[in-house]
This record gives structure tokens, C-alpha cells and sequence, in this order.
């Protein structure tokens, strides 16, 4: 039996948790637990997470409060670009 497969999807997890200890405060970690939770849901929503991170990015800071949800990976959809 091979488990080359598995060994490759955790690798980033196994390698980052030496890294992740030096966050450099409670508050940064869990900035950085955000984030990294938003990356893997939009790579399992099927984005590409540049796109959706600078998309958000620029969208969030003109999106209305009540709309905040359609930014999330699972509910967005790029914004269009009209000519």
C-alpha cells in the first residue's frame, strides 16, 4: 500500500505547526487561524484563493454589513466586470 497521497495533503499542516507556535501573540494566531480557515474553504469551494482573497479585499471594505455573508467562500461569486 502507498500513502504517498495522504503524506502530500498534510504536509503544509505537519510543516506549519512548528511555525505557527511563533505567531507572535494570541491575538495574531488567531488572525492567522481565520484566514487560513478562509483559504481552505474557498480551495474547497473550487476558487482559486488569490482571486478570492483579492476580490474580498477589494470588496469588503464598500460591502453593506447586512451583505457581509455573500463574501464568504461557500456564497461568492466574483464580481463582474463590466466594460
Amino acid at each position: 500500500m502507498d500513502n504517498h497521497h495522504l503524506e502530500n495533503r498534510i504536509r503544509p499542516v505537519a510543516l506549519g505547526c512548528r511555525n505557527w507556535l511563533f505567531a507572535g501573540s494570541l491575538c495574531a494566531g488567531q488572525h492567522a487561524a481565520v484566514l487560513m480557515s478562509l483559504i481552505q474553504s474557498a480551495k474547497l469551494n473550487g476558487h482559486d484563493p488569490y482571486a478570492y482573497s483579492k476580490d474580498v479585499m477589494d470588496r469588503l471594505p464598500t460591502q453593506p454589513a447586512q451583505r457581509i455573508g455573500e463574501l464568504l467562500p461557500h456564497r461568492w461569486q466574483p464580481q463582474s466586470i463590466s466594460a
